[in-house]
Formats: C-alpha cells, structure tokens, sequence
C-alpha cells in the first residue's frame, strides 16, 4: 500500500519528498500530490512502524539527513512445516474417508502411518475405517485418493511399492502388453497380405484385359506383352 504509506509519512514526518518517493516506490509528483490533498481519494495512512517496515530510529536518520535513503526493515523468516500430517484444503477434507478407504481394499498392506503421511489423517480414523467403526462408514466410498487430489500417482505408486517390499508381496506385473504387442502385430501382419493380394489381383486383371479396338493388319501394338 504505498499510497497510504506515503500518506502517513507525510503527515508524521518531516522526510523530503524525495526521500518518501523512494521508500514507496512512487514518483515524486505522487508524492507532492497527496501533501496538497490533490489526489482524487483521500487516503488514509497506513503506519509502518506498526508494519514492521520502518523504525523510528530510520525514520530520525532520514530527517537529520534529507539525502539518506530510508532502509526497509527485513521481515522475519516464515517458518516452514517439516513435520506433521499434509495439509489438505478443505474443501477436499470430506473425500478424505473415500480416499482412505480405497487404500485400505485395494492395498491393505499399507501400513496406517504411511496412509496418514500420503493423506493427512489420523491413525483413529484409519483404524476406524478399517474395522468399518467410523461413524460415517455408510457413506463411504472408496475412491482413487489421486482422483481425489489428496496426493499424487508417484506418491501413492511408492507408497505401495515400499508397503510390498516390507510384506515380502511381489509387484503385480501387467502382462497385458506383451499379449496386447503381438496381437496389434499379427493385425497388421493380415492386413499388409490382403493389401498385398489385392494389388495383385489388380495387376492381373490390367494385364490380362487386352485392347477392345483391332489394329490393321502388319500393325504391332507396342503396349502388349
């Protein structure tokens, strides 16, 4: 908000133009049209001593010294959550149980803790699911929790990957492709020998249609074979 900042600077502090400008990343003329009220709006100050932004003491310097330029207080670093359930909007909380429940059919190996990491939930409610105690347990759905957006398919697919290897269950192989490659090859195979037999017998009824015409005699058509 510098227009309000530079407002509040201007009725509480004795800064040059300039030096406000500067701070608020305004043009000097800005400035000079909120200290003569010529700005459409009247604005209302906004203090940044209370916003962390300027001290009094900065504020001292740049009114001792009209050619200081006023340093903007650093804000504190944001602390950033490295343990603890995911954090889901909540707009997605409801699908959580469907989620859950999903996991628990499909791949009952997966223990509750790491269910409770790729999801966000607790064990309680885990558990609950599991034993189909919840107290919602008629409304409950399974459903692919990465449809759901509750996590992504590399996470879900490691998840399970490390819940099988720690159960001694080897991974489902799909042999559906291999099957699926040698039949797409066969089909193809059959369809360049028709195309095949079909050029042939083209190029046998052009060969064996001789000419409708006669030609006089001693004329030798040179296009017969």
């Amino acid at each position: 908000m510098p227009h309000a900042t530079a407002s509040w600077l201007v009725d509480n502090t004795s800064l040059s133009f300039a030096q406000i400008a500067e701070f608020c990343g305004l043009h000097i003329l800005e400035v000079q049209a909120i200290a003569d009220d010529a700005a459409g709006v009247k604005l209302t100050g906004r203090d940044p001593i209370r916003a962390h932004e300027l001290t009094q003491a900065e504020i001292d310097k740049g009114q001792a010294d009209p050619s200081y330029t006023l340093q903007m207080l650093k804000g504190p670093e944001q602390q950033r959550r490295t343990k603890g359930p995911r954090y889901t909007p909540v707009s997605k909380r409801q699908d959580k149980p469907d989620g859950i429940a999903w996991i628990v059919r499909n791949h009952p190996e997966v223990s509750d803790g790491t269910i409770g990491k790729l999801i966000g939930t607790t064990r309680t409610t885990i558990s609950a699911i599991r034993d189909r105690s919840h107290w919602n347990i008629a409304n409950i759905t399974p459903k692919d929790p990465v449809t759901l957006g509750l996590c992504s398919q590399r996470e879900l697919d490691a998840a399970i990957v490390k819940a099988a290897k720690a159960a001694g269950i080897e991974a489902p192989v799909d042999e559906r492709l291999p099957g699926d490659r040698a039949a797409l090859i066969e089909e193809l195979r059959a369809q360049r020998e028709a195309a095949a037999r079909t050029v042939d017998v083209d190029s046998d009824t052009v060969q064996g249609s001789g000419p409708s015409y006669s030609l006089p005699e001693g004329v030798v058509d040179p296009f017969r074979r």
